[in-house]
C-alpha cells in the first residue's frame, strides 16, 4: 500500500465514524467543509492553495491533504513549492510537506 493509499484509509475510517455516530448538525458541519472548497469567487485551486498555506502554518496533519487535494485542482510542484511563506514557523512542516510532496508528485 502507497503512503498516499496509507493516508487516504487513515482519513476514511475516522470521517465514516463521523458519519456513522453523529448527529445531523455534525453530518452537516463535515458536508458544509466540502461545499466551501468548491468553485465560488474563489476558484477551488486558489482555495486548496490557502489551506495548503493554513496547514503548513498551523503545523497541521492536514499537510498532505491539502497537497493531494492541490494536485487534483491542477497545482504543479513548482506552484506549491513557491507559495510557501512564513518564515522559520513552517520549517518543520515545510520539511515533512516536501517529503509527502515527493510521494504526491514523485
Amino acid at each position: 500500500m502507497s503512503r498516499r493509499e496509507e493516508f487516504e484509509e487513515e482519513r476514511a475510517r475516522p470521517n465514516a465514524l463521523v458519519f456513522q455516530e453523529a448527529d445531523l448538525p455534525i453530518q452537516q458541519f463535515f458536508a458544509l467543509d466540502s461545499q466551501v472548497y468548491e468553485d465560488g469567487a474563489l476558484s477551488r485551486k486558489t482555495k486548496e492553495l490557502l489551506g495548503l498555506v493554513a496547514s503548513l502554518a498551523l503545523r497541521g496533519d492536514f499537510i498532505a491533504y491539502h497537497l493531494i487535494q492541490a494536485r487534483e485542482q491542477g497545482v504543479t510542484k513548482a506552484e506549491a513549492v513557491d507559495l510557501v511563506v512564513g518564515g522559520s514557523i513552517v520549517i518543520p512542516p515545510l520539511s515533512w510537506a516536501f517529503l509527502r510532496a515527493s510521494e504526491v508528485w514523485g
